[in-house]
């Protein structure tokens, strides 16, 4: 069982991730779609976390595993969409 003082600081750590991430997103709105979706999606995941650790409620806990499963699958795509596009000259993965 993790105490309070330990939960605390696991959701101020989820918390500053989301907030890096956040400023990420921002960051990324001139950049492709898959780039957004990516970032936006893990801001959301950091914050899920964050929230999840505060209120001690393993159900959010689990979405935001279910939600960081779909993260990682964007992610695949985008960094294989940007490989193989660079390597192909064209755009066989669209990035939007």
């Amino acid at each position: 069982m993790v105490d309070a003082a330990s939960s605390n600081a696991l959701a101020a750590y989820f918390a500053m991730w989301g907030l890096f991430t956040l400023v990420m997103f921002i960051g990324s709105l001139k950049a492709n779609r898959a780039l957004q979706a990516v970032l936006g999606l893990l801001t959301v995941l950091f914050f899920m976390l964050a929230i999840g650790e505060i209120t001690g409620n393993a159900n959010v806990v689990t979405i935001a595993g279910y939600e960081g499963i779909l993260t990682g699958f964007v992610a695949i795509y985008a960094g294989l969409g940007q490989v193989l596009n660079e390597m192909y000259k064209r755009t066989v993965a669209p990035l939007g």
